[in-house]
């Protein structure tokens, strides 16, 4: 009997070692389970055509068309210096369009006789510009006789299913493949529960299995699809309600803050009361500090919605109950001028040890890569004796020498870019694990939380704090009106003369250039024929032009931190007028007296980004003003993504329509590990529904059974979708 299960088959046995070398090494599909769960892209009817006229430059297709007419050229060349040289040139049509297809040499006796006026076929190449038309050269192709036995077998019913394919397998002979493993969908284990899937009316995973691939009716696609999908959302989110359980069974010292001590002293010496939004987020967060297991909490907020204060207030809470905490920030400036706004907030709080320092008062130090050796020295040596209550760092503080006398909060800035294993590094670093709070600004949609960091428990802040100052956002068409620029640089101006200040953000830093590889363009830049604009050529341009006279500075992330941190306070103590900037003030700097900010190729940023950036100004009490510069056309997607990000300031509306625009795979990044387990059917926006209730469902079912004995097939998914290690680091990409 063979031992090895019919969906564990290696495909070289199956295929034979060809097929399955090409499909391993560019599909990732190794085994008969993984062929059958590479679904079809979208279905070609017989009697409907694909759009020719809307085929993708440069991409690989697969279309379905009718020859229209065929004909044989003679030409000479190098290699056939006679006129020998033959051309076979086939016009294909789908009544929207038309497409030539060019074969060269001995490539054309077979497709001359077979492809004939009247032919259909499915062709596959990779669309190519020729005098100004699409073609296809040398296509593969596959007649569409339906007459002969394989082909009626092959292309029963009527729904072709298209397949992502690549240039060295075409999508028929995927399909043949999967004709070929067919039979094995009958043994594939069913991971949803008897119950679940006859709640819910869905098809068993057999019959969802051969309806996606063999479908007779767009019916049979929808039922396969709702089933596929249910699959999909439960076992991410059983993987999700696993980790959340294990979770909840490790110990954690409750820290719950004195009464009289560190916590009430600051809240006494704040000038301003806290919003109702941080009120009832410092709530959610003291109530899981005070529990015996850790805290795993994802706080959102929108830019200047006030996260940093919430995260201050849940780190003294710690301090006062005798632990430490640590924040991780991704960049050596936002590592700094946290440290710096929080040692201001606290003033006299922050001298603990020190003359002068209050009463409750405790140190907080900063620890980074580029410290000199003492001032790092005296930091670790203010952890490890617990002198320092705070500390605030960027992933230095996951190094191995790096200890704590008693960590129990590690605050996580920026989560999306820490993987967990950082996040557990640190946490390993506790005597117990200790609580953790993850902040975000990046406003995420319920559904992509619920999937990205489904094991975290997530809090949103959506209220500007009192004094925040509304951003008026505007498109500034640089190549239709180029005075609208030149307006954008008196608006600076009048800006500074009215004692303010501005930024101005380009996407590169501009000393790259001699290093001709790194200078690749991507498709945009040759369709522009310009490089993105850069720091150093803009700041040249604009302080010899319409900025003269105004005293200009920049900043961006390859020059040395000590002159990073010159710029940065220059520009927060009011010295520097504009400040020419690549991303690195995307996220946490805090300067309320600029107002202005003018992004330059605007197009170049996605739609969050654009939002972090322009969180920069407004948060004074004077207005805020940001201009997104642009050279796209009117009707291009680039500018539809800017009049988007230009007509509102929701952010959780934005990344809405960021997802709709990307593909999902975007947003999860490597959310589930590795490629062959990203989502294949489920949209994380339109199947909110079904996000929700898989989670309920499986947080159910994992209370119920946290092995999942009694069901075989569900963990045979899981460890299909995470081995064991990855099932620790569910990996937050």
């Amino acid at each position: 009997m063979d031992l090895v299960p019919a969906l564990e088959e290696p495909l070289k046995k199956v295929l034979g070692p060809a097929t399955a070398k090409v499909m391993a090494e560019h599909l990732g599909l190794h085994s008969v389970g993984d062929l059958l769960h590479h679904y079809p892209r979208r279905y070609e009817e017989r009697g409907q055509l694909t759009h020719l006229a809307d085929l993708p430059l440069d991409e690989h297709v697969t279309v379905v068309a009718q020859v229209a007419d065929a004909r044989l050229h003679s030409f000479a060349s190098a290699k056939a210096p006679r006129g020998k040289g033959q051309r076979l040139e086939v016009t294909i049509t789908d009544g929207s369009g038309r497409l030539q297809l060019v074969f060269f040499g001995s490539g054309v006796h077979k497709p001359h006789k077979e492809l004939l006026p009247g032919t259909r076929a499915m062709f596959a190449g990779k669309v190519s510009l020729f005098n100004r038309r699409l073609q296809l050269a040398h296509p593969a192709y596959e007649l569409l006789r339906g007459d002969a036995e394989e082909s009626v077998e092959t292309w029963a019913g009527a729904l072709i299913p298209i397949y992502p394919a690549t240039a060295k397998l075409e999508s028929w002979k995927i399909g043949k493949a999967i004709q070929t493993v067919l039979p094995s969908a009958q043994e594939a284990l069913d991971p949803l529960p008897e119950s679940l899937r006859e709640g819910r009316g869905l098809v068993t995973l057999p019959e969802a299995l051969l309806k996606i691939h063999r479908p007779h009716t767009k019916a049979d696609i929808a039922d396969a699809h709702a089933r596929l999908k249910w699959d999909e959302a439960f076992v991410l989110q059983v993987a999700l309600a696993r980790r959340r359980h294990a979770d909840a069974q490790l110990p954690a010292v409750p820290r719950k803050p004195a009464p009289d001590g560190l916590l009430t002293a600051f809240d006494d010496r704040l000038p301003f009361t806290l919003t109702d939004g941080q009120q009832k987020v410092s709530k959610e967060i003291f109530d899981d500090l005070a529990t015996d297991h850790p805290m795993h909490r994802l706080l959102q907020g929108e830019v200047g919605s006030g996260k940093t204060m919430v995260a201050l207030r849940a780190m003294l809470a710690v301090v006062d109950a005798g632990g430490q905490a640590a924040m991780l920030a991704p960049t050596e400036v936002l590592a700094q001028q946290h440290h710096r706004s929080i040692v201001e907030m606290m003033g006299e709080l922050a001298e603990g040890g020190m003359l002068g320092g209050a009463e409750h008062a405790t140190k907080v130090v900063l620890l980074t890569g580029s410290m000199g050796t003492a001032a790092r020295r005296q930091a670790m040596l203010d952890l490890v004796t617990g002198e320092a209550g705070i500390v605030i760092g960027t992933h230095a503080l996951i190094e191995d020498k790096v200890q704590f006398q008693d960590l129990g909060l590690v605050v996580v800035d920026e989560q999306h870019r820490f993987g967990v294993e950082q996040r557990d590094a640190l946490r390993g670093k506790g005597k117990q694990p200790p609580h953790l709070l993850v902040m975000t600004a990046t406003p995420i949609p319920r559904t992509v939380a619920m999937t990205v960091f489904g094991d975290l428990e997530t809090s949103v802040l959506d209220q500007l704090p009192a004094g925040r100052s509304p951003i008026a956002s505007h498109v500034v068409p640089a190549a239709d009106k180029p005075h609208f620029l030149s307006r954008a640089w008196e608006r600076v101006r009048e800006e500074v003369e009215n004692g303010h200040q501005a930024y101005v953000v380009c996407p590169r830093i501009g000393d790259e250039e001699d290093d001709p590889k790194k200078a690749k363009k991507s498709p945009e830049d040759e369709a522009e024929k310009r490089p993105p604009l850069a720091v150093l050529e803009i700041a040249d341009q604009l302080t010899k032009g319409p900025l003269r006279g105004l005293r200009v500075e920049v900043l961006h992330g390859r020059m040395h931190p000590d002159d990073k941190d010159a710029v940065m306070r220059r520009f927060a103590a009011g010295e520097t007028h504009v400040l020419v900037a690549t991303t690195v003030i995307e996220v946490g700097v805090n300067v309320p007296n600029a107002t202005a900010m003018v992004i330059m190729d605007a197009d170049r940023f996605g739609v969050s980004q654009l939002h972090q950036l322009r969180g920069r100004v407004g948060r004074g009490s004077a207005a805020g003003l940001c201009l997104l510069v642009t050279e796209m056309p009117e009707a291009s997607p680039a500018r539809q993504r800017l009049n988007a990000v230009a007509s509102t300031l929701d952010g959780f509306e934005l990344s809405r329509i960021d997802l709709e625009q990307r593909r999902e795979g975007d947003v999860l990044g490597q959310a589930q590990s590795g490629a062959r387990t990203s989502l294949r059917v489920l949209a994380v926006i339109e199947d909110e529904e079904i996000i929700a209730e898989a989670r309920e469902e499986a947080t159910a079912v994992v209370e119920a059974d946290p092995e999942l004995t009694g069901l075989p097939g569900l963990r045979t998914a899981l460890d299909a979708l995470l081995d064991e290690e990855r099932e620790q680091y569910l990996e937050k990409g």
